[in-house]
C-alpha cells in the first residue's frame, strides 16, 4: 500500500470525520458507588458490590460527576438539559458483569456546543452533538505466557463523559487539532486529568469517504486512540485503506476497527452495532436527572475564566491577533505566564514573541512544562523591557536569555553589562562610524542613490559590523537615509 498522503482531497475523495470520546471524570469516587476511582491498584482492589454487579445492589448518583458534566457545557456554550433519562446499554463482554452498561441515550445531559480552534492560522469549528454520562466498564488481562486471561473491575465504574461530534471534520490534521483543543478544555476546566496513556482521554474516530458532493459514505470507528501521534497514523491509514478498497470495487462494510502502532495499521475487530442492537431501555433503578436553573448559573459564575474568553480579552486588552491570542490560551499555565510578562513589562506583543517563540522552543527542546521554565517571569519582563527602550538589540536579548536559562546569571542589567551587549547609544560616536562606512564603500552610496535597495542593506550590514552589532538597527537606518537623501 502507498505510504504517500495527500492533503484534503485525497485522491479525488473528501475525507469525513467525526469523534467520538471517552473523557474520564475527575471524581475521587465511581459514578454510581462510593469505590474509589485511583489509578494503577492491584487488581479487583477498588471494586464495590455495584460495580461487581451482585444481586441487590443498586446504583446512587454521584453529584460530583454531574458538576463536572454541567462545567463542560458551559464551557462549550451547550444546553444543560433540565432533565435527562439514564438507560442500559446491553451487551455481553466479560469485563461487564451486569450485561449492560448505564449510560444515557434518548435525552443526554449535555445537548449541542461547539468546539473552536486554529489550524494553521484559520480557524474552525467543530460541533458537538451531545455529551452524556456514563460508566466506565472493566478491564480483561490477557497473560499469554501462561494462556489465561482475567478480569480486573476496578475500572468499571468510573465516570466517562462521551462527547460525540457531528462529522464536520474534513481531514485527518483537522481531527487531530479538534482533539487537541478538546483535550485542553477538559484539562483547562479539570474535570478530566487528560492522562491518554492512562485512558483518562480515549478517543475514537469515526473515517468515512466520499466524491466531493455525494452523500456520506459507510464510516469505519477506530476505537481507543490513546495518543495524538498514533491517531494521525490511524486516521491516515484507513482513509487510504478505504479509497483504495473503493477503487478496487469493493463496499467499504461497517465496523469498528483497532489500529496497530507496531505495523501502522488498522484491522477490523467486528462489525459495527447500531443503536437498535443495543436494546436501550430506561434504567428502572434510577430516577430522571434533574438539574435545576440555579444549578447552573452558580457553576457558571464560579467557573474560572475559559480559554475562548480569556483569548478574546488578550484581544481586546493586549491588541494581540487572534491567532497569538489563540496560542497563549493554550493552557492556563501558558496564558498566566504571558500575562505577568505583559503586565510587567507593559509590552504585549513582545511578551507574546518571546513566550510563542524562544521560550516555547527552548522548553519544547528539553521536553519541560512552562511552570518548570529556567526564566521566571520577572526576568523575561525586565528582559523585554531593555528591547523596548533601546538597551539591547533582539539578538543581543537572545544571548541574555541563554544565559539567564542556563543559570550563568540571574540578572538581566548586571548580564548585560557583563557581556558588553549595550546598544551604541552616543548618537555622535555613531555619525563618525556611519561617515567612515560611507567614506569606504562610494561605489555602494552612488548605486543606493540610484535606486539599488539591496546596495543600502549592503551599507547597514556594514555599519553594523562596525559597531560590533551594538549600534540600534533602526538609528542606523535612520542616520543613513538622511546622510544620503
Amino acid at each position: 500500500m502507498s505510504k504517500t498522503t495527500p492533503s484534503l482531497l485525497v485522491q479525488g475523495y473528501e475525507v469525513v470525520i467525526g469523534f467520538e470520546t471517552h473523557t474520564q471524570l475527575t471524581t475521587q469516587s465511581k459514578i454510581f458507588s462510593r469505590a474509589s476511582t485511583a489509578f494503577g491498584a492491584e487488581p479487583n482492589t477498588q471494586a464495590s458490590a455495584v460495580d461487581f454487579a451482585l444481586p441487590g445492589a443498586l446504583p446512587v448518583m454521584n453529584k460530583g460527576a454531574v458538576q463536572r458534566a454541567i462545567e463542560f457545557g458551559l464551557a462549550v456554550n451547550a444546553h444543560i438539559a433540565e432533565t435527562s433519562i439514564f438507560a442500559r446499554k446491553n451487551y455481553f463482554y466479560p469485563d461487564l458483569p451486569k450485561g449492560y452498561q448505564i449510560s444515557q441515550f434518548e435525552i443526554p445531559v449535555v445537548q449541542g456546543g461547539v468546539v473552536e480552534f486554529f489550524l494553521d492560522g484559520e480557524k474552525k469549528s467543530v460541533r458537538l452533538v451531545r455529551a452524556h454520562l456514563e460508566e466506565d466498564a472493566g478491564k480483561s488481562l490477557h497473560e499469554d505466557f501462561i494462556g489465561m486471561s482475567g478480569i480486573d473491575l476496578n475500572r468499571a465504574g468510573t465516570p466517562l463523559l462521551e462527547i460525540v461530534t457531528e462529522p464536520d471534520m474534513r481531514s485527518t490534521l483537522e481531527a487531530v487539532a479538534y482533539a487537541r483543543e478538546l483535550h485542553k478544555i477538559v484539562t483547562w476546566i479539570g474535570i478530566c486529568d487528560g492522562n491518554m496513556q492512562e485512558g483518562s482521554f480515549r478517543c475514537d474516530a469515526n473515517v468515512s469517504v466520499r466524491k466531493p458532493g455525494a452523500e456520506l459514505g459507510t464510516r469505519r470507528e477506530i476505537k481507543n486512540l490513546n495518543s495524538f501521534k498514533f491517531m494521525q497514523q490511524a486516521m491516515d491509514y484507513e482513509v487510504r485503506w478505504q479509497i483504495e478498497q473503493i477503487e478496487d470495487g469493493h463496499e467499504i462494510q461497517q465496523a469498528t476497527v483497532l489500529f496497530d502502532p507496531d505495523t501502522g495499521e488498522t484491522r477490523s475487530m467486528r462489525s459495527k452495532e447500531d443503536a437498535a442492537d443495543y436494546r436501550y431501555f430506561p434504567d428502572p433503578d434510577l430516577p430522571p436527572l434533574v438539574i435545576g436553573r440555579d444549578w447552573v448559573e452558580k457553576t457558571r459564575s464560579e467557573m474560572s475564566e475559559l480559554p475562548r474568553v480569556m483569548a478574546a480579552r488578550f484581544i481586546a486588552d493586549y491588541g494581540l491577533s487572534e491567532y497569538d491570542a489563540g496560542q497563549l490560551t493554550q493552557s492556563n499555565a501558558t496564558a498566566a505566564y504571558f500575562e505577568a510578562v505583559a503586565s510587567a513589562s507593559g509590552q504585549a506583543k513582545l511578551a507574546s514573541n518571546w513566550v510563542m517563540g524562544e521560550l516555547s522552543r527552548r522548553l519544547n527542546t528539553e521536553e519541560k512544562s512552562i511552570e518548570a521554565s529556567a526564566v521566571s517571569t520577572a526576568q523575561l519582563a525586565a528582559l523585554i523591557g531593555r528591547i523596548a527602550d533601546g538597551t539591547i538589540s533582539n539578538n543581543a536579548a537572545r544571548q541574555v536569555f541563554d544565559a539567564l536559562w542556563t543559570g550563568e546569571g540571574q540578572d538581566v542589567d548586571a548580564l548585560i553589562d557583563a557581556k558588553g551587549l549595550k546598544q551604541m547609544s552616543d548618537t555622535g560616536e555613531l555619525e563618525t562610524i556611519i561617515d567612515g562606512v560611507l567614506a569606504a564603500n562610494a561605489r555602494n552610496v552612488e548605486e543606493v542613490r540610484a535606486g539599488n535597495s539591496k546596495a543600502f542593506n549592503a551599507l547597514v550590514g556594514q555599519a553594523m559590523k562596525a559597531t560590533k552589532g551594538k549600534a540600534n538597527p533602526a538609528q542606523v537606518n535612520e542616520l543613513l537615509k538622511k546622510k544620503l537623501a
